[in-house]
């Protein structure tokens, strides 16, 4: 995973998380991987996994049985679309909006695009 400068590791990786969730590539109640095994993947520190599942546990998506590890909330998946429909709304939608004002373009011709792309 190559990570961006202006945006907090740990809330990269927790976008990524979010991501297996909303695709279903992790279901409710399923064992996710441990702290140690996703800090090896993405090469991070340990301390910097482990602040992703703190954050993640903190807003509900994941939750820890005690000596077994973590796994996704019963109700992660709806936690986690609430999540990213807000982060979406605030952060990309008005960087999405300046960049057709700038090319002079409709979201009619973005639609379009898109379901000529299909």
């Amino acid at each position: 995973m190559e990570f961006k400068d202006k945006k907090a590791i740990y809330l990269q990786i927790a976008n990524l998380f979010c991501e297996n969730i909303l695709q279903k590539r992790w279901v409710a109640d399923e064992k996710i991987p441990s702290v140690r095994e996703m800090a090896v993947e993405l090469e991070v520190n340990p301390n910097t996994a482990m602040r992703t599942y703190s954050y993640l546990q903190d807003l509900g998506i994941i939750y820890n049985k005690r000596g077994i590890g973590y796994f996704v909330a019963h109700n992660g998946f709806e936690i986690t679309q609430k999540l990213i429909k807000k982060q979406f709304v605030e952060e990309d939608l008005p960087a999405f909006f300046k960049t057709l004002k700038m090319l002079n373009m409709s979201v009619n011709e973005i639609v379009e695009i898109n379901n000529n792309r299909k």
